[in-house]
């Protein structure tokens, strides 16, 4: 039904349909202190026209969660952000809380990609460009990779029938076009339309957008924080699910 737009004519909102404006973020979003909030880790289920799929899981990638989780303050603003779609488009969530440990393997993979893809590149231009796609797997926990607070979300548009709607460029592909923005400054439909509608119906429910990749977006951790012009953040590491690989 919503193959070409999300907006389905005069059927969305007209705030859904505004253009993205630009996003900037501070830079060392690990600078601000954390004063966990102690929200636990709980699972988004399929309903109230949210869905949940465990994309690493599914693709193989070795302790990734076969059941997507995210703390519950995220999850009541899952809610909050499918209902202010407009009718037949639907959120399809693909990762929230992340392990350190496949933290690790996206970013020696995203790395490896890189390197073999740009070998005439320094260390320091690879780390700088898997840092736009990958945050860096460190373990302190001053400043922990947004997903592994069960603050940071990754998803997409669906419709009823649960195909998913064309963002212009692959979920995690790492190429330009994924840049938020992007469709933006090169209009193309519906990229353009159904970018918007997922960047709203987001910010609306009070998460963040993450300016490099369309997919991705925070509410309590540091870069929420950064992002928003709060002084702090409110999730630091989240506790594992029982049954997690630990990291």
């Amino acid at each position: 039904m919503y193959a070409r737009s999300a907006m389905g004519g005069a059927r969305g909102e007209p705030g859904l349909n505004a253009a993205i404006p630009p996003l900037s973020e501070p830079p060392n979003w690990g600078r601000l202190p954390i004063q966990e909030n102690g929200e636990p880790l709980v699972a988004v289920t399929n309903g109230e026209r949210l869905r949940a799929r465990a994309q690493y899981a599914a693709m193989g990638i070795p302790n990734a969660p076969t059941i997507v989780c995210v703390r519950s303050g995220v999850r009541e603003r899952l809610l909050r952000a499918a209902r202010a779609l407009p009718p037949g488009v639907e959120l399809l969530v693909l990762d929230g809380f992340r392990p350190l440990s496949v933290q690790q393997f996206l970013y020696d993979h995203f790395w490896a990609e890189t390197a073999a893809a740009h070998a005439d590149l320094s260390e320091a231009e690879i780390a700088r460009r898997v840092g736009e796609f990958v945050a860096s797997p460190t373990g302190d926990p001053l400043r922990p990779p947004p997903h592994r607070t069960g603050g940071a979300v990754d998803l997409c548009l669906i419709d009823a029938d649960g195909a998913q709607l064309p963002m212009g460029t692959a979920y995690d592909e790492a190429a330009p076009a994924s840049a938020m923005r992007y469709f933006e400054e090169h209009p193309a439909e519906p990229f353009t339309t159904n970018r918007r509608l997922l960047f709203h119906a987001m910010t609306g429910a009070g998460f963040t957008a993450y300016r490099g990749e369309w997919w991705h977006f925070d509410y309590g951790n540091q870069r929420w924080a950064n992002g928003a012009g709060m002084p702090h953040a409110f999730y630091g590491i989240a506790p594992e699910p029982p049954g997690a690989a630990k990291g």
